[in-house]
């Protein structure tokens, strides 16, 4: 008798990986289970925390410590210089010990200046207390990026866009958390929001002591030893994505002030701007930087990101004097282009910031890169405030062409990166 013919139902080792991982990871929205979630989870703990606490600190000496607006200024822009020094010395120190020990010695050191602030009564303690919290902070950047590069392994954009969308998302958040403090506007609200701030940094280093330690990697016995600051492409690199970052101050400095003074736009529009450009880099970031991979594919998408940027900033300079739901209209497609620019040059930078760099010097490299990134952020209020605000639009049109020209000139210091060391597919 002949066996009546069936069908195979077994699945294949990829099929069954599949159907064995949860939606949110089939989807990717969750990382599977590993350092990758771990370092993911770490940083959404933090950036919450921080996010809050940075929206909230100026009212806290203000209305808590009774400091003046000028004394405010002054300790916030002291403890933003301080915090510029140590990326490259810790990321020395954490490329020659282990980025994973030193992450959680600043993290710890972060508890404390926090903590501290609960107890400063002076104009003093205040700004020593934001420099040391700005000084670890810093260092813990420099720390952090050999991790990334390392548990990122062969998808290092993919796994850094992802962490991006993590931090938007983690920064949402913790504004609507500072926006209820200031609602309340009491003084047990803001020392309640700043003791849970260190206490994210606990739970941020209860989260990292968790990943396996990262031994250093050997370095060329002929180095210099401050290597990153010697080498002239990657400091080109730097000041030209120094320059194209400044575009991330746009929708949150220039644009508020812009639908204030000079559009009939209601008020409310601001929070909205911020909410659609959080919702677009959450969902688009990751899917935006596949396929980022090399110098040569970076250099095209910061080349069209300044593009964008331009295309974005015309239009939202033409919301100038026409009637308020035009000028509503007009800025959300604006916003939108922008948003789309901001989501190629950040998968773009972050390809080239780890490509560019020595894989035993991450953490000096990733010191000097966040020391453009806190410089351009020391600028870009006053030259925006210049150009966008004060001169209008022709000054919208003007930082456009910035952009534009600061992307044309990213693929030949790539180029010129490549002819200068031996770093496997730094330019293909």
């Amino acid at each position: 008798m002949s066996r009546a013919p069936t069908t195979s139902t077994a699945s294949t080792p990829g099929e069954l990986g599949d159907a064995n991982r949860s939606w949110p990871v089939r989807r990717g929205l969750l990382l599977e289970s590993g350092p990758q979630r771990k370092l993911a989870l770490a940083g959404f703990v933090n950036q919450l925390g921080t996010a809050a606490f940075l929206a909230t600190v100026p009212l806290y000496a203000l209305r808590v410590i009774h400091l003046s607006i000028g004394q405010v200024g002054l300790g916030l822009s002291v403890a933003g210089v301080v915090g510029l020094i140590a990326g490259i010395p810790v990321g020395h120190l954490a490329d020659r010990r282990g980025p994973r020990d030193i992450f959680l010695i600043t993290l710890l050191i972060q508890t404390l200046s926090m903590t501290s602030l609960l107890f400063a009564h002076s104009f003093l303690a205040f700004t020593l207390a934001v420099a040391v919290t700005d000084l670890a902070g810093s260092s813990g950047g420099a720390a952090r990026g050999p991790m990334i590069r390392r548990f990122g392994g062969d998808e290092v954009p993919k796994f850094r866009s992802y962490l991006r969308s993590v931090a938007m998302l983690a920064s949402t958040f913790g504004a609507l958390a500072a926006g209820a403090v200031v609602q309340i506007d009491t003084d047990f609200a803001y020392h309640a929001l700043i003791f849970a701030n260190a206490l994210t940094f606990i739970g941020s280093a209860a989260v990292l002591v968790k990943l396996p330690k990262l031994e250093p990697l050997p370095s060329p016995r002929e180095e210099d030893r401050w290597i990153a600051l010697k080498d002239k492409p990657y400091l080109a690199f730097i000041v030209l994505d120094g320059i194209m970052w400044i575009q991330s101050e746009v929708l949150s400095y220039a644009l508020p002030l812009w639908v204030v003074l000079h559009t009939d736009a209601p008020r409310w529009f601001v929070g909205l701007t911020i909410a659609v450009n959080t919702v677009m880099v959450v969902f688009l970031q990751i899917r935006t930087s596949r396929g980022i991979k090399g110098g040569t594919v970076a250099g095209r998408a910061t080349r069209r990101a300044g593009l964008a940027f331009l295309i974005g900033m015309a239009v939202i300079a033409t919301a100038s004097g026409v009637p308020g739901w035009v000028a509503v209209t007009i800025m959300m497609v604006g916003v939108a282009i922008h948003t789309v620019g901001s989501l190629w040059h950040a998968a773009g930078s972050l390809e080239l910031r780890f490509r560019l760099a020595p894989a035993h010097a991450q953490g000096q490299y990733s010191g000097v890169f966040g020391m453009g990134m806190g410089l351009c952020y020391v600028l870009a209020p006053s030259l925006l405030g210049l150009l966008c605000v004060t001169w209008g639009t022709p000054g919208w049109l003007v930082m456009g062409g910035v952009f534009v020209a600061a992307g044309l000139a990213m693929p030949y210091v790539i180029r010129w990166a490549g002819r200068s060391r031996e770093i496997a597919d730094t330019v293909d």
